[in-house]
């Protein structure tokens, strides 16, 4: 079976070298950096299957190389290491694609479980991905993933809710119809009783996520007195 690589990024040689003891005690090849700089050539030139990353390293936020990480032709599954009183660093990592999350101060064998679990669940939903063909839509920089409900603009990764993807879907799947409000209705399933309420909160919300620009959206458009339609890009 072919080794795994793991790339390890703390600016702390001790906890730095006592992960990459542990890692290659384990049969894994193993790399280590300092720096956001290092981390990032290292990701290019090492091609690590897994990043453990810290969040704080002295040139810059280890989001920063999240964000690369996360766009789909530079996705490493990531497990961040985070200070026990950082809440927003899980809020934040989470949203950019942060595969799991250990709290400092932590042990090696700790690390290790979170590689070996995050690692399985990789392999797993690739699996999973190969074996089932995936019906997708694509407007301009948006694109769904109707199989697996996931949205992304631009490779980013966007959390939206079960409504929330359906008025999506249904106008990236047919771009440049207008959707009246009781057909965007009629599609969700609405009773009447809820939808009616809150479409316009849902589609602005959507806006909120998707447009670079909210109030002057490249997406989402508004037919006055209509309804609703995705333009054609």
């Amino acid at each position: 079976m072919e080794r795994k690589r793991i790339l390890i990024a703390d600016d702390e040689p001790q906890i730095a070298e006592a992960l990459a003891a542990y890692f290659r005690r384990q049969g894994m090849i193993v790399e280590t950096s300092g720096t956001i700089a290092d981390t990032l050539r290292a990701l290019e030139s090492f091609a690590p299957d897994i990043l453990v990353l810290d969040v704080r390293l002295p040139d810059g936020s280890g989001f920063d190389v999240l964000r690369t990480t996360a766009k789909p032709d530079g996705y490493v599954p990531t497990i961040l290491l985070t200070a026990e009183v950082d809440e927003a660093d899980r809020i934040i990592g989470s949203q950019l694609g942060a595969d799991d999350f250990v709290t400092k101060p932590f042990s090696p064998s700790e690390v290790a479980a979170r590689v070996r679990s995050t690692m399985r669940r990789v392999a797993e939903s690739g699996a999973r991905r190969l074996a089932k063909k995936r019906r997708t839509s694509r407007v301009g920089g948006l694109e769904l993933d109707h199989d697996f409900r996931e949205a992304t603009v631009d490779g980013t990764h966007v959390k939206l809710t079960a409504t929330e993807f359906d008025i999506l879907a249904a106008l990236a799947e047919s771009p440049g119809e207008v959707f009246t409000r009781s057909k965007m209705l009629d599609l969700l399933g609405d009773d009447g009783d809820v939808y009616e309420r809150t479409l316009d909160r849902h589609i602005n919300n959507l806006r909120k996520k998707i447009e670079q620009y909210p109030h002057d959206p490249q997406y989402l458009l508004t037919v006055h007195g209509v309804g609703y339609k995705m333009r054609r890009l």
